[in-house]
């Protein structure tokens, strides 16, 4: 038997992608981040946007941006510890410091970057790491590439993590990651009894805000703040900056301590090109923003709770979440992607979501709402996956008398 040609392998595994319904394709997005968007052309109502506060296409943003542009350039040259670490990025990093009451804040490209970094540049061989199992893919790859011992426990299952706590062996270090609110389930992770556990276990507690901060809290300051977490309760915390803030990038925010060890040690951090200054100054003013306009994350809040009531008498199958994040549960990945289509036929895109994002036989359709969306926008949402509902999958209906 001979070997496939690179071409022929790579053509039989997009074929088995296809067949699985698991195949993924891009749309072209022909405007800014909105309730309503171009794509493909064509006019769409969008609820797949982790754009939750509305902030992604604000004016004050757009103006902050094409200031800084004008006096810093577009690209941010080279790395930070090179000369790419500009004025606004230090003062976007003290600001983030002083919003989650951190002593010190650590910029980052992305989030993906942020949690390899991390991860990687705490952890060692014959250190333990224990993640929870629907983990954010790159809190996983984080953990491989540490080379630490990684264990993953049942999903906010505080019961199984203390086990597993209890058995190791009292060498190396220990680092407790989880997500703050999970992306594809919407749920919090239970962080003030994990961070008990951490401190009874002599463990380092890390969360992943990224879907929690500018949303959660009295101030929009995350998940951390809301279930006031200090630093020594949860002495690792990462978020993103793409969310709702509507910018781009992610920050890492912690000790002085924590902050100079992944200056030294988080090989995406030194490795990386900074990210643009303008990028900075968009997010300073998406901060200003959210730090003047509470109405925002409240008029959120009312369009959860109003989905979710609505949803609910419709017998919609919706998951157990509280935040902006309402999964659809579908669980098979065809009818997932058929029902994702019917409605974008009708002019509503909503992302089905399949293996190997999620766990196999839990494939659902992933709403997102946001403080851009209006209460007519949400009411059609409803009524059009009532009806898509009716047309391609009848069965996701509770029957009502």
């Amino acid at each position: 038997m001979t070997t496939p040609t690179m071409e022929l392998h790579l053509q039989q595994r997009l074929a088995e992608r296809r067949e699985q319904s698991l195949y993924r394709h891009r749309r072209e997005l022909g405007s800014a981040q909105d309730a309503r968007i171009q794509l493909n052309g064509r006019t769409m109502l969008q609820f797949c946007s982790n754009d939750y506060l509305g902030h992604a296409g604000h004016p004050k943003l757009i103006e902050a941006m094409q200031a800084a542009a004008k006096d810093f350039g577009v690209g941010g040259g080279a790395s930070h510890l090179i000369c790419g670490h500009s004025s606004l990025h230090h003062e976007l990093e003290e600001r983030l410091a002083e919003f989650t009451g951190r002593e010190r804040a650590l910029l980052f490209s992305t989030g993906y970057m942020a949690n390899l970094g991390l991860i990687a540049g705490l952890m060692q061989r014959g250190d333990h790491l224990l993640e929870d199992r629907l983990n954010h893919a790159s809190l996983l790859d984080g953990g491989l590439l540490s080379g630490a011992k990684m264990q993953r426990f049942q999903h906010s299952d505080t019961a199984d993590l203390e086990r597993r706590l209890k058995k190791l062996p009292h060498t190396g270090q220990r680092l407790i990651a989880v997500d703050a609110v999970y992306s594809m389930d919407g749920d919090l992770a239970p962080l003030a009894e994990m961070a008990d556990l951490a401190r009874g276990h002599n463990a380092w507690l890390m969360a992943d805000d990224a879907h929690g901060f500018g949303v959660l809290g009295e101030r929009g300051a995350g998940t951390a703040e809301m279930l006031g977490l200090d630093t020594q309760q949860l002495p690792v915390l990462m978020a993103t900056l793409g969310k709702a803030l509507g910018s781009f990038g992610a920050f890492v925010a912690g000790s002085a301590t924590l902050i100079e060890s992944l200056i030294q040690f988080a090989r995406p951090y030194i490795y990386t090109t900074a990210m643009p200054p303008a990028v900075a100054a968009a997010t300073l003013a998406s901060l200003d923003l959210l730090q003047s306009e509470g109405w925002r994350r409240q008029r959120l809040a009312e369009h959860i709770d109003f989905f979710r009531a609505e949803a609910k008498r419709l017998g919609l199958p919706l998951m157990a979440s509280q935040t902006a994040i309402q999964p659809l549960m579908v669980n098979d990945d065809a009818l997932a992607l058929a029902l994702s289509r019917e409605l974008e036929a009708r002019g509503v895109l909503v992302s089905a979501i399949r293996p190997p994002t999620v766990p196999l036989g839990t494939a659902r359709l992933r709403i997102t709402l946001s403080a851009a969306h209006s209460r007519e926008d949400i009411e059609k949402l409803l009524t059009t996956l009532e009806s898509a509902c009716w047309d391609v999958a009848p069965q996701l209906l509770e029957f009502h008398s």
